[in-house]
Formats: structure tokens, C-alpha cells, sequence
């Protein structure tokens, strides 16, 4: 994914974006402070609050307070980000991300719950601190669209006659939605005009898409080490992800029947035929396709941005997030 030169522009911000999110861990109980340095510091990409810097940056000159909003904006978003993190695990079981234990099977699932609760607090009591109402009111409708996108898909869970607009709508509420606010409060926090809060709002969304569809088709992809979680996880939680879906609508009767059955069973008994069948009817092709369009999308979508180095860090993420393998 090259991250290091799509961050090298902003080393410095991502640097103070470390710093303060150690510093906003801190609890006068100890175990919050464990539990949340475990995960936060669990070799995570950072690209939501990368999102939050590039968009601030490419959007307009930055004064000392308006670099220090967007170094606790981007705080404020990764935080929101591990927070989902930590209650997903626990919702779907997870015993493994980004290549270690989960905070749930390291600790078990109440203290995991309630230190994504903490998380999730501190995350609005330092958007008070900001003092952007308007990032407030952003915020507050986005977190409320992920809870949404989490419902959601779990009532599609073991559903396997869960359409492709029903699945896209899925990913857009719990995974871009949150890109999506991510680069519009970067845009808000650096008094952008309109014209580019709404382009970076939408690169947002759609660069989210595409991270979550390249998501979906590594786990039928890549390895256990490449990913950092196990394979198979989405077949084994009944999710039936795009991949699935376009299998069960092209491939050939026997492999339509088995991913079927392993969606309504949520059983990997038939792992490494499934992932047969989905390489072979064209499905990972067709998912890699359509991330692609969404790529191209958010590339197109900010070209009245100014040229500058910000800006090619944008567009050179969004061709990353669909060439990444982990």
C-alpha cells in the first residue's frame, strides 16, 4: 500500500497525531489504559486520521489552531475507528486482528465492550475541545449511520438471498461512512469553501467503498499473515460479502448450493472449495472492478482541488486502497 510515501507528506501532523492520542488514553483506571494502548497500538494503517490531515491540508492554508483542531480531529476519528473495532470483535466473535489477539479473547468481551464505550466518550469529549459544531453535528449523524450499518449487517448475516444494493448499502453505513467524515471534518476544521468541503466529503465515500471491497475479496485472497485475521472469517460469520453474492448469482449450480448452505450455516467445512469457486466464476475480478470504479470516482471527484503535494497524497491513496493486500 506504500504507506510511508502517502504519509511522508504529513510526517510531522501524524507524528503529533500519535503523541495525543497516547495522551488521551490516559485513565485512573488502569485496565482502560491497557486494553485501549493494546489496540491502538496494534500496527493499525492510520488511514482515517491520515484522511483527516490530507483533506485538511489539501483544502487550504493552515494556521497554528487549525493544525492543532486537525491533529485532535484526526485523534478524535481514529478513536471513533477503534471503538467499532473493539465491539466488532466482540459482536463477531474474533479471536485475531492485525496478527495478534483480540482485545476481546485477551481480556474477554465486557472489558472490551466497555473500553470501546470509554473510547467512544473520549472521542466527544475532545470534539468539545475543538469547538466545530458543525464537525459535531457531522460526527454525531456518522457514528449514528455506523451503529446502523452494524445492525444491519448483522440481520443480513445468514441471508443468502442478500442483494448487491442491500450489501453496497451495508459497507457505505459501517466502513465508508466513516472515511466520509473523516475527510468532510478535515475540509470543515481548515474553513474550506463548499465547492471542496462536498468533493472531499464524497472522496471520502467512496474511497471508503473501495477500501472495503478490496476488505471483502482479501478474504478469499490472501493469507492469514497477510491479512492479520483468519481466512475465512466473513463465511464463517454467515456474511454473505460481494464475492459471495455474484458467486451465488454466476457460478456453476453445485458451487451456488455450497455458498448457500455455508452462508445459512455460517460452517467452513467447505473452505477451500468455496474459495475455489469464487476465484473461478469471475467474482473476485468483478469486486476488484467494481472498487476500482469507486477509486476512480474519488479521484475524479477532486480535481478543482489545487495542485499540491496533499493532493497527490489523496489521489495516491485511493489507487492504494484497491492495490493493498492487507
Amino acid at each position: 500500500m506504500q504507506p510511508i510515501q502517502i504519509h511522508d507528506v504529513v510526517a510531522n501532523e501524524f507524528g503529533q497525531v500519535n503523541e495525543y492520542i497516547v495522551s488521551q488514553l490516559s485513565s485512573d483506571i488502569p485496565l482502560i489504559e491497557q486494553i485501549g494502548y493494546y489496540i491502538i497500538s496494534n500496527g493499525g494503517k492510520r488511514l482515517r486520521p491520515l484522511l483527516v490531515l490530507l483533506a485538511a491540508r489539501a483544502s487550504a492554508e493552515l494556521d497554528t489552531t487549525k493544525l492543532n483542531q486537525a491533529i485532535q480531529m484526526a485523534t478524535i476519528i481514529e478513536f471513533i475507528h477503534t471503538s467499532t473495532l473493539l465491539h466488532d470483535d466482540v459482536v463477531d466473535e474474533s479471536d485475531m486482528r492485525r496478527g495478534k489477539k483480540t482485545a476481546n479473547e485477551e481480556w474477554g468481551n465486557a472489558p472490551s465492550v466497555l473500553v470501546g464505550d470509554f473510547l467512544y466518550s473520549r472521542a466527544f469529549q475532545i470534539m468539545v475541545d475543538v469547538g466545530s459544531m458543525r464537525c459535531m453535528s457531522i460526527l454525531a449523524k456518522t457514528t449514528n449511520i455506523i451503529a446502523e450499518g452494524e445492525v444491519q449487517q448483522l440481520i443480513n448475516c445468514g441471508d443468502p438471498d442478500t442483494s448487491e444494493e442491500s450489501y453496497l448499502k451495508v459497507i457505505q453505513y459501517k466502513t465508508a461512512k466513516l472515511f466520509e467524515g473523516a475527510a468532510l471534518c478535515g475540509a470543515v476544521i481548515a474553513d474550506a469553501s463548499t465547492e471542496f468541503q462536498e468533493a472531499l466529503r464524497q472522496y471520502g465515500m467512496y474511497v471508503g467503498t473501495a477500501f472495503q471491497l478490496i476488505d471483502d475479496v482479501m478474504d478469499y485472497t490472501s493469507t492469514a499473515e497477510e491479512m492479520g485475521k483468519s481466512v475465512g472469517d466473513d463465511l464463517a460469520e454467515g456474511k454473505p460479502t460481494l464475492p459471495l453474492i455474484y458467486t451465488m448469482k454466476y457460478g456453476e449450480k453445485d458451487a451456488v448450493e455450497r455458498v448457500r448452505q455455508a452462508i445459512l450455516t455460517g460452517g467452513l467445512e467447505q473452505l477451500e472449495t468455496i474459495i475455489n469457486d469464487v476465484q473461478n466464476c469471475g467474482a473476485i475480478e468483478y469486486t476488484q472492478q467494481k472498487a476500482q470504479e469507486q477509486a476512480d470516482l474519488a479521484i475524479i471527484v477532486i480535481a478543482s482541488l489545487p495542485e499540491s503535494e496533499y493532493k497527490t497524497a489523496l489521489i495516491a491513496l485511493a489507487n492504494a486502497s484497491v492495490k493493498r493486500r492487507n
